[in-house]
């Protein structure tokens, strides 16, 4: 062993591999395919630390070499994962394509992650694809991860980003890289959907009891697990795309093999975040039919947990037709719950304490005036809390005069204080969002010049997005006429 092995085996990894004790279908062992000239991009050094982990002893080339996978840590265990999903509503048998699991990583505190090389070479799901992936994609999923983060959201993070001296070929040859993926796990609906399809009891049930045993050990408990198991990832899917819901984004690609058991946000291929609001709002490129489009992420949660309830109705119940029949009740659930959490969320953006009858037209009246006279979604509801609104000529429209009686009246009756409702919309209403715009704009310099300046500096406010500081008013702006017709690309 050189010199490098040893110091990569020295900076704190701390791995204990459990996914591929499942059965040999579900992963399949490999390594990365190594790659000619790897060069560290960008290194995520404070999360580093939370994870347990000095990288300070290593220099560029060791860090290049060991998130390329050109230099692979003694304890991992390197797997590509099975899984399937129906992606845009048609079923595929799906897997890794271009993304291998270094080892799970106990952090100092005992909690588990997935490394995840991006973009690391061929694999047995990759059907005649390359496995690579290219700089600019892994570095946006890089920033939009990080501010989801911000945002606390929940999400995968990211580690790290290296060039590989390779050249990807999409419509033009693109510089590759590789990210480096950190998440509870990557257990996805179309994982369960994968077993399911093996028709073999015992690979749904192993499957089953790893999930309830690293998620969520506390339903062993229960009755009936798998209906616990159904109940709490809708609850956790709910608080999520009502959190997506909260700030404007849009997933883009919904697919049941993008939705974790956990609860992660995870793929951040054409996400995007909504500028003007419009509840039809769709970016990418590939959603001809607007599937995926900003008003109908709940109902494609639900829809995306119907397929999850499917797979686990042998475990519910022996029974078939009951076991239909209490899964569908659960299923039932979701639009009363999501509209409840839905209802709650809006009304913390608007400095709301309590709940009255009225508040939800109060809240769709000004949602509907948004979308009338296309206000920018983010900066309205800070606009509401903070700005003189008599100086703005946007809010001297009568529509918007008799809306803000009835609002302003609402926080009155709440008996709660001026100073409570303005901290309450200060916490649930970021004042920057990675505009599209600002993040093409870093991208750019950082693909075609070699400069990563304003990537970091993007980061390092959207580490704080609720706050109010001189550094963030340049990310605040609404994008010029130009740049209002944005789409997005997977970046396979």
């Amino acid at each position: 062993m050189n010199k490098s092995n040893l110091n990569i085996d020295k900076i704190g990894w701390h791995f204990d591999n459990t996914y591929s004790r499942l059965p040999k279908i579900m992963s399949s062992q490999l390594t990365p395919i190594p790659v000619k000239d790897p060069k560290i991009i960008i290194l995520n050094n404070i999360f580093s630390k939370e994870l347990g982990l000095d990288f300070s002893i290593l220099d560029d080339e060791q860090l290049a070499s060991v998130f390329s996978g050109n230099l692979l840590p003694k304890k991992s265990e390197c797997i590509a994962q099975a899984y399937a999903g129906h992606q845009f509503g048609y079923f595929t048998m799906l897997g890794d394509g271009r993304a291998i699991i270094l080892g799970e990583h106990l952090s100092q505190s005992n909690k588990r992650f997935d490394i995840q090389f991006k973009g690391s070479g061929k694999t047995p799901y990759s059907r005649n694809a390359d496995g690579r992936a290219a700089l600019g994609p892994m570095l946006r999923e890089y920033i939009i991860s990080e501010a989801m983060h911000g945002l606390n959201i929940p999400t995968t993070r990211s580690l790290a980003v290296v060039t590989t001296g390779e050249n990807v070929i999409r419509e033009t040859p693109l510089p590759g890289a590789i990210l480096t993926r950190v998440a509870d796990s990557h257990i996805r609906v179309g994982t369960f959907q994968y077993a399911t399809m093996q028709k073999n009891i015992k690979t749904l049930k192993a499957l089953f009891n790893y999930t309830i045993n690293r998620h969520y050990p506390k339903l062993k408990d229960s009755n009936n697990q798998a209906l616990s198991l159904l109940k709490i990832v809708m609850e956790n899917q709910i608080k999520l795309v009502t959190d997506w819901m909260r700030v404007g984004f849009i997933h883009g690609v919904m697919n049941t093999d993008n939705m974790t058991i956990s609860g992660e946000t995870i793929d951040y291929g054409p996400c995007a975040f909504m500028d003007t609001y419009n509840p039809e709002t769709v970016f990418s490129s590939i959603d001809h039919q607007g599937r995926y489009a900003y008003c109908n992420q709940p109902s494609i949660t639900q829809w995306n947990l119907t397929r999850f309830a499917e797979t686990l109705l042998p475990i519910i119940h022996s029974n078939k037709d009951k076991a239909i029949e209490i899964a569908t009740e659960t299923i039932n659930d979701f639009n009363k719950i999501y509209k409840k959490n839905w209802l709650e969320m809006m009304r913390k953006k608007l400095g709301l304490f309590g709940e009255e009858t009225e508040d939800e037209n109060l809240i769709n009246n000004l949602l509907s005036w948004m979308n009338q006279k296309k206000t920018d979604y983010t900066n309205t509801f800070n606009s509401l809390n903070k700005e003189d609104l008599s100086k703005n000529k946007l809010f001297q429209d009568n529509n918007f005069i008799n809306w803000y009686k009835k609002w302003k009246l609402r926080l009155t009756e709440s008996k709660s204080s001026e100073q409570s409702s303005s901290d309450l919309m200060s916490a649930n209403n970021p004042k920057i969002i990675p505009r599209n715009y600002k993040v093409e704009e870093a991208l750019n310099d950082a693909t075609n010049n070699d400069d990563l300046t304003q990537i970091h500096n993007f980061l390092k406010v959207l580490k704080n997005p609720y706050k109010d500081h001189s550094e963030i008013a340049n990310y605040q702006s609404s994008p010029p006429p130009s740049d209002k017709i944005y789409k997005t690309f997977c970046g396979t």
